[in-house]
């Protein structure tokens, strides 16, 4: 498929709620954006880091991960990190990988935003069948 690469504006969602609440202006919101790689075998987002220090997100305790290599890590986590990609927004968690590290957009956000990815063109697209806002699937509790 080749490497699929999206601009990923990662926010601090505690900051975002502080601004709505008058608590801290909304200059003073913690945003960044990045590059990111779109992997639909992973499962996560991981952020690099330095994206990490810089939003300010405080790392909330250790998650085991597994590398592409079979091999598994413990590393930091994170909550409470906003992400926008092609306009839709979701708050989800991170894993957190050492500085120079790559950002990568797995299949949680991906399915949270509604988008998908076309091998042939290495495109991310707002899902055809729901163009105007997420669509999420749910089962029905009896």
């Amino acid at each position: 498929m080749g490497r699929v690469m999206v601009q990923l504006k990662v926010t601090n969602h505690t900051d975002k709620t502080n601004a709505a609440e008058g608590l801290i202006r909304p200059e003073q919101i913690r945003s960044i954006t990045i590059e990111a790689l779109v992997d639909t075998g992973a499962t996560m987002l991981v952020l690099p880091e330095e994206v990490v220090d810089l939003l300010g997100l405080a790392r909330e305790g250790t998650r085991r991960m597994r590398l592409a290599d079979g091999s598994i890590q413990d590393v930091p986590w994170v909550g409470g990190v906003r992400i926008e990609i092609l306009g839709r927004e979701m708050t989800c968690d991170a894993l957190v990988v050492p500085r120079g590290g790559s950002a990568l957009v797995g299949q949680i956000p991906l399915e949270g935003l509604d988008l998908v990815v076309d091998p042939k063109s290495r495109d991310v697209r707002v899902n055809p069948e729901s163009p105007d806002v997420p669509l999420m699937d749910a089962m029905a509790a009896a």
